[in-house]
């Protein structure tokens, strides 16, 4: 896990600042420049510059991120169906924040039904969505799981939902995943997903326990 960054809404955020610094630069490049005063974005630009830094910040959604920094041991608990007994791993996640704190980037290794496994995740805050964003991709397949959610008051607990294709039938179907924050050193996450019925179930919970 580690979960969950929206990769469009970050390039839309660098095309529209670098979109305005090439716009100001053209404008200046078109007319006369007889002093440093004319070098100066018009009022209309700053304000649209101001504006996109401020979309560009780390905030506090990103510091309650920070929480979940360092390595930690983790126990995976995988349900293969409904009332299956949980097949029981353990594994090493290492946590970063990354690119000025505005994602936690997760390095998982361990093993998954007796076979070496790893993963990648970034998890961030999209303040122009207003939501919490993630990306998942691991060695047991070759898409990337992209997440959206939303946390509770405290801004602890994080649910996610996504869609991705059944592996079986091509059908698309619901996942949903709770990351919890429960200290800086424990954390947790608890995958749904459909059971043969179409009902929701608990196929996945995580836990993480500080190893330093």
């Amino acid at each position: 896990m580690s979960g969950y960054i929206n990769r469009y809404a970050v390039a839309l955020l660098s095309l529209g600042v670098l979109g305005l610094g090439v716009q100001w630069v053209i404008s200046q490049e078109n007319k006369p420049q007889p002093g440093a005063q004319q070098q100066q974005m018009s009022p209309e630009q700053a304000a649209q510059m101001e504006a996109w830094m401020k979309l560009a910040a780390p905030g506090k959604e990103h510091e309650e991120l920070k929480a979940m920094s360092g390595t930690f041991d983790v126990e995976v608990s995988f349900i293969p169906a409904p009332g299956a007994a949980a097949q029981v791993s353990k594994g090493t996640e290492k946590n970063q924040m990354v690119l000025g704190g505005r994602f936690l980037e997760g390095r998982f290794r361990g093993e998954m039904m007796g076979q070496p496994f790893e993963g990648i995740g970034y998890t961030g805050y999209d303040n122009l969505k207003k939501k919490y964003v993630s990306t998942w991709m691991d060695s047991m397949g070759t898409m990337i799981l992209v997440q959206e959610g939303t946390a509770d008051a405290t801004g602890k607990v994080i649910t996610f939902t996504s869609t991705m294709p059944d592996p079986i039938s091509g059908k698309e179907q619901t996942m949903r995943s709770v990351l919890t924050i429960v200290s800086n050193d424990r954390h947790t996450f608890d995958m749904y997903g459909p059971g043969p019925d179409g009902k929701e179930y608990k196929c996945m919970t995580n836990v993480y326990t500080r190893a330093q």
